[in-house]
């Protein structure tokens, strides 16, 4: 697979991916009683922060977008 995400890209997915893993977690936005939203976040946490340390985005591949130089 080709790398198709530049630097910036990688590092601000990774930042935001891991802050929706731990937001829940930490129960920084009062969202102790609703589980199901809690587990959605982290799962797109888990996505952002996968596709940060791959370098790949499915997403971007369809669409023929690249943000490497």
């Amino acid at each position: 697979m080709n790398v198709n995400m530049g630097t910036i890209d990688r590092a601000l997915r990774l930042v935001i991916g891991v802050a929706l893993i731990v937001a829940p977690l930490l129960n920084l936005f009062g969202m102790g009683a609703n589980t199901t939203v809690a587990y959605l976040l982290m799962a797109v946490g888990g996505i952002l922060a996968l596709t940060a340390i791959f370098g790949v985005c499915p997403f971007y591949r369809l669409l023929g977008i690249k943000t490497k130089s």
